[in-house]
C-alpha cells in the first residue's frame, strides 16, 4: 500500500476549494488519504439556532445530550456528506463516515466536567485500510461509541477532532499528519515562525502560554502521531495549494516533535 497521509481540515479550511483540489490531486498521485474534519463554528451556529448555549471547558466543547444530538447531526450529517459530495464532484472517490461506523472509534469518558467528550482507546485500522485499499478517501466526522467495561455501547460520543486525528495517524502508522490550520504554523514568543518544534520545546511554550487555546490539541496530536513515528506538521491552509507543497516534501509550516 503506498503512504498513507492523514489530514485534518477545519476552522477556515473547511471545504476549501483549493484544499479540496489537493486532497484529489494527490489521491489521482497514487497517495492514500485519510480525512479527519471538524465543525465548531457550525455547531455553535446550529446550537443558537435551538437556543442551546455553547460551554467550553478548558479549550474543548462540553457537551450534554442536548447538546450532542446537534453535534452529531452537524458533524456526521451536514459537514460531512457537504466534504464528501464536494470531493467527488471533483473527480475524487470519497466515502463519509464517523467514528461510529464499524466501531471505528471507541472511547471512554475521563472527564465528567465535559460530558460526553470521549478520549479515544482504540481505532479499528482493519476499516479503514479496507476502504483505501479500495482507492478511497475516508471522511471521518469525529463521533465516536463509548466502551462499557469491554463491550462496545450504542452510546455516541463527541471527540475533539484534532485528537481523533492524531490517534488515528498513530494507529494506521502513517507517513505523515498534516493540520491545515489559519496560520503560517506555531507562532513563537516574537510572533515568528518556528521550522520545527521538538517535544521538549513544545512542553516549555505551553507552559509559558504562547502555545495556547486550539493550538494545544493540535500540537499534542503532533506528538503524539510523532511518538509512533509520524511526521506530524501544522501548516497554513490559506495558501493555495500548501497541501501539494507540504506532500512534495516543501518545508512549510511546522514539523512538530
Amino acid at each position: 500500500m503506498p503512504e498513507t497521509l492523514i489530514i485534518k481540515i477545519g476552522g477556515s479550511t473547511l471545504g476549501s476549494h483549493d484544499t479540496l483540489e489537493d486532497l484529489v490531486a494527490l489521491q489521482r498521485e497514487g497517495k492514500s488519504l485519510v480525512v479527519i474534519h471538524g465543525g465548531g463554528a457550525t455547531i455553535t451556529q446550529w446550537l443558537a439556532i435551538h437556543n442551546v448555549p455553547s460551554r467550553f471547558v478548558r479549550g474543548l466543547r462540553a457537551t450534554d445530550s442536548e447538546t450532542l444530538d446537534i453535534v452529531v447531526a452537524v458533524l456526521a450529517g451536514l459537514i460531512n456528506k457537504d466534504l464528501v459530495a464536494s470531493l467527488n464532484a471533483l473527480g475524487g472517490r470519497a466515502i463519509g463516515i464517523s467514528g461510529a461506523d464499524a466501531s471505528l472509534l471507541r472511547c471512554r469518558l475521563n472527564d465528567p466536567d465535559l460530558g460526553f467528550v470521549g478520549e479515544v482507546e482504540s481505532v479499528n485500522t482493519d476499516f479503514l485500510n479496507e476502504l483505501l485499499a479500495n482507492d478511497r478517501i475516508p471522511v471521518i466526522a469525529p463521533i465516536g461509541v463509548l466502551i462499557e467495561g469491554d463491550q462496545t455501547s450504542k452510546q455516541l460520543v463527541n471527540i475533539n477532532a484534532d485528537t481523533a486525528a492524531g490517534e488515528i495517524a498513530a494507529a494506521l502508522g502513517a507517513h505523515a499528519l498534516v493540520f491545515l490550520t489559519d496560520v503560517p504554523g506555531i507562532l513563537g514568543a516574537t510572533k515568528q515562525r518556528i521550522e520545527h518544534l521538538s517535544r521538549d520545546q513544545a512542553g516549555v511554550l505551553k507552559a509559558e502560554g504562547v502555545i495556547a487555546g486550539g493550538m494545544i490539541p493540535k500540537v499534542e496530536a503532533c506528538l503524539r502521531a510523532n511518538s509512533a513515528g509520524v511526521l506530524a506538521s501544522i501548516i497554513d491552509g490559506r495558501e493555495p495549494h500548501n497541501l501539494l507543497a507540504i506532500a512534495k516534501g516543501d518545508g512549510i509550516g511546522t514539523l512538530v516533535g
